[in-house]
């Protein structure tokens, strides 16, 4: 298991974006809907229509769990071309993805195994590759800090 230690951005969140995209095959976005209005955020979630393959409400995702029989809307996408360049167009870092601004918690599977796991509001982020070829991908951003973690 890998941890991000900086928030990634601009250059660096855009290779990390792509190598996500050409290793998972899919991705959610959360909407927290105890956190106030969310119509705003409706209508990013939207821009992803195309991609979208369902939303459930749910208490747990990749990288949270909530308490107290609380839930929010968590929103499945296909990990395609459409949905890539809406990710790289809305935020310019990983941890953008925070509401109230935007939906949270941009996480990324591989064969529904999660593969990158962030929690925005914590500022932390893991990914989980699965092989040397992926940890090599992910090491080789340049820019991209990184510590690997026994897990």
């Amino acid at each position: 298991m890998l941890s991000v230690e900086r928030d990634p951005k601009n250059r660096v969140y855009q290779e990390l974006i792509d190598l996500c995209f050409e290793v998972c095959d899919e991705f959610h976005l959360v909407i927290r809907t105890d956190m106030g209005a969310i119509k705003d955020l409706e209508e990013i979630i939207n821009k992803f229509k195309a991609s979208l393959k369902e939303m459930r409400s749910e208490s747990t995702w990749a990288s949270t769990t909530l308490g107290d029989n609380q839930t929010a809307n968590v929103y499945y996408f296909y990990a395609d071309g459409n949905a890539k360049s809406i990710i790289k167009m809305i935020a310019k870092s990983l941890f953008q993805w925070e509401m109230p601004n935007l939906p949270e918690d941009l996480s990324f599977f591989k064969q529904g195994k999660v593969w990158l796991a962030t929690s925005s509001h914590e500022k932390q982020c893991f990914i989980f590759p699965e092989n040397e070829t992926e940890a090599s991908k992910v090491m080789g951003i340049e820019g991209l800090r990184v510590e690997a973690l026994d897990e």
